[in-house]
């Protein structure tokens, strides 16, 4: 019988990277399992609320569970608290959730990022349910490419737009040379201003930069 871990969607490249006024969060599109490439077209940057957002990494059906949690209590506490829910408790939750399920753990790899009332934030959540915020961070298959371009390139107090390029250059690195990373690229910044996934036209701007 086939290992579990060769029957889970798995296979890619998340980069988060904090920067002077927001968070930008960036993924790849593919969802491979083993040598198989499942799905070409995997949306891996989710909005949570207007104010925040996350990326997955490892079982497609465990990160899109959690993705649901925190959801539907970032929404609840809008309504309910009429003030967005501060990132580090969206973080929290996640946490709780992951340790909760320890026994039969879900296989992923979050990171949530936002903009809250004390500024961008973004953390790393492993499936452990361990929490650590990061300036930049990647998870995956491709990380190892990735953090090569991301430690040579961030800076204390980057631009978001500079973040947006790094971001996108890292990812673009791993598809270069990781079989679980490619298909495409996708991009979201979080700023005062809310969460706004990059258009087509924008990325295709990245990819000729």
């Amino acid at each position: 019988m086939p290992e579990i871990e060769n029957l889970i969607l798995h296979g890619t490249t998340t980069v988060g990277i904090r920067a002077a006024g927001g968070v930008v969060l960036c993924a790849d599109m593919r969802a491979s399992a083993g040598y198989f490439i499942a799905n070409n077209n995997t949306m891996k940057i989710q909005k949570i609320d207007g104010h925040a957002g996350m990326t997955m990494a490892g079982g497609v059906a465990d990160a899109q569970n959690i993705t649901d949690v925190l959801r539907y209590h970032a929404r609840l506490h809008r309504v309910r608290m009429q003030r967005p829910m501060p990132i580090r408790s969206i973080t929290r939750l996640a946490s709780l959730v992951f340790h909760q399920n320890r026994g039969y753990p879900f296989i992923a790899d979050i990171l949530v990022g936002g903009h809250d009332a004390s500024g961008p934030a973004l953390y790393n959540i492993d499936m452990f349910g361990s929490v650590e915020p990061k300036s930049y961070v990647t998870t995956g298959s491709g990380s190892p490419v990735a953090y090569g371009l991301l430690e040579d390139e961030w800076a204390e107090g980057i631009s978001m737009d500079d973040a947006v390029r790094v971001a996108y250059r890292a990812v673009r690195a791993a598809i270069a040379r990781n079989i679980g990373t490619g298909d495409g690229i996708n991009v979201a910044t979080i700023d005062a201003s809310g969460f706004r996934l990059l258009a087509a036209e924008e990325r295709a701007a990245l990819g000729n930069a």
